[in-house]
């Protein structure tokens, strides 16, 4: 299945070609992303697969007509032109074959998704979440993949004209020793801020980051492999959390010291801006560490 070559870990450029198109997406400006792998697919159309495979693009949601609930879309729960929903197992469009999770892996799904909807709920207080599960390795039955997905949008307000928070958690599980397993831990995060009045203009604050994690955990009935990704997923993300707010927007607002104001009305109106995106951020890091 499509799935199993998807994984981050390895050799993702081995193709010249391929490594030169992922180095022009990474000077790309990530609130035209979209545009801007479209235009390169229709440079070098051999290499569609690899780029979708490869370039993380912001996550979109569907809703599920059978439960009412939306899911969140992305390569690990689509086939064809249809998407699965973690919520009732069944694709949308409907496709006759599509792939579906063993039993055992549909129920670590299900529970997956039921903790992950509060975990949302507790930290992001709004949005979207999404878990797929899926085999990894036919001959090997406790090897398994997942992925972990958020997708929330932030309301207009202070000039703030659009806000998007998209994490991606990529989780490659594979058996090591009796009783242990090797996570590998792949997390993207997406962010973008629109700012558009008339006191600073049009500015957009957008970017994405990506790390990378491996652990070797025990799984007992009490330490589940929930329970372990569970735990490498929030400290994977709250350092992330804390990287953007220290390099992004601190970065930011020392730009804007340095630069000279021609109209200091602008310049005070946009460093109010940067401190509040930096009061919020510092605000939701401070909720999380208090609700662990």
């Amino acid at each position: 299945h499509r799935l199993l070559n998807q994984f981050p870990f390895g050799n993702m450029a081995e193709d010249p070609q391929l490594t030169a198109a992922l180095n022009v997406m990474r000077r790309m400006p990530p609130s035209r992303i979209e545009n801007s792998l479209a235009g390169l697919i229709e440079l070098v159309p051999d290499l569609t697969d690899d780029l979708l495979n490869n370039v993380d693009q912001p996550l979109k949601t569907q809703k599920d007509p059978t439960t009412g609930r939306e899911y969140i879309l992305c390569d690990y729960n689509r086939d064809g032109d249809s998407y699965r929903s973690p919520w009732s197992n069944k694709y949308f469009p409907e496709v006759d074959d599509g792939f579906v999770p063993t039993p055992a892996l549909r129920q670590m799904e299900i529970d997956a998704n039921n903790v992950f909807d509060t975990y949302r709920k507790l930290y992001f207080d709004t949005g979207f979440s999404s878990v797929y599960f899926f085999n990894t390795d036919e001959k090997e039955d406790e090897s398994f993949g997942a992925c972990f997905l958020i997708h929330k949008d932030v309301e207009a307000q202070k000039g703030l004209t659009e806000g998007v928070w998209d994490s991606i958690h990529v989780f490659e599980v594979s058996a090591t020793k009796a009783g242990h397993f090797e996570y590998k831990l792949t997390t993207t995060v997406m962010v973008s801020m629109a700012v558009n009045n008339g006191k600073v203009g049009d500015v957009d604050l957008s970017g994405s980051m990506t790390k990378q994690s491996q652990q070797t955990l025990p799984v007992t009935k009490v330490q589940t492999h929930i329970a372990n990704m569970g735990k490498m997923l929030e400290e994977m993300e709250l350092m992330i959390r804390n990287s953007i707010e220290s390099v992004y927007i601190q970065k930011t607002r020392e730009v804007i010291n340095g630069m000279r104001a021609s109209d200091s009305a602008a310049s005070d109106a946009f460093m109010k801006i940067t401190k509040s995106l930096n009061a919020a951020v510092l605000a939701h890091g401070g909720k999380r560490q208090k609700d662990s």
